[in-house]
């Protein structure tokens, strides 16, 4: 595999009563805020990844509704880019008893407000841009998403 290829992501926005869900996880050793996220695993489509992702690291099961947008960002540090697939979702219920992803310190809900007040600790910057974004109605239906088989 090419190293320096981007690295296709998913990631989920949960809105509930005016609080948007956030993970506080670990990343270099250095707390950092982020939506539920992670990498589009092999045998899933991408909005099966969203699901897993969001319930792996806040214990909330979700149903994704919209596709609110795709993003690349490449970190300056990194040699590769990321391309991000973010779901509008509508939290279903939450499993307090299954663990938690070993990066992730806790699940958190926060006001737009309260988002924008932490910049400085969002791990990039499709983390403000996806709730701006959502905010602002950007809404694709899901069947934009089109899976094939093999």
């Amino acid at each position: 595999m090419d190293e320096t290829a981007p690295h296709v992501t998913v990631a989920t926005l949960v809105e509930r009563s005016g609080q948007w869900l956030f993970v506080e996880e670990r990343v270099g050793g250095q707390r950092v805020l982020n939506q539920p996220a992670g990498h589009w695993e092999a045998g899933e489509t991408l909005i099966e990844a969203a699901v897993r992702e969001t319930l792996e690291e806040t214990r909330w099961r979700v149903q994704p509704t919209a596709l609110v947008g795709i993003y690349s960002y490449h970190p300056p540090d990194l040699p590769y880019a990321f391309l991000r697939f973010a779901f509008l979702a509508t939290a279903l219920d939450h499993d307090a008893d299954r663990p938690l992803d070993p990066a992730i310190e806790q699940a958190v809900w926060l006001s737009p407000q309260a988002l924008a007040a932490r910049a400085a600790e969002h791990r990039s910057p499709m983390v403000q841009r996806g709730v701006d974004d959502a905010l602002a109605g950007r809404r694709l239906a899901l069947e934009w998403l089109d899976h094939l088989p093999a």
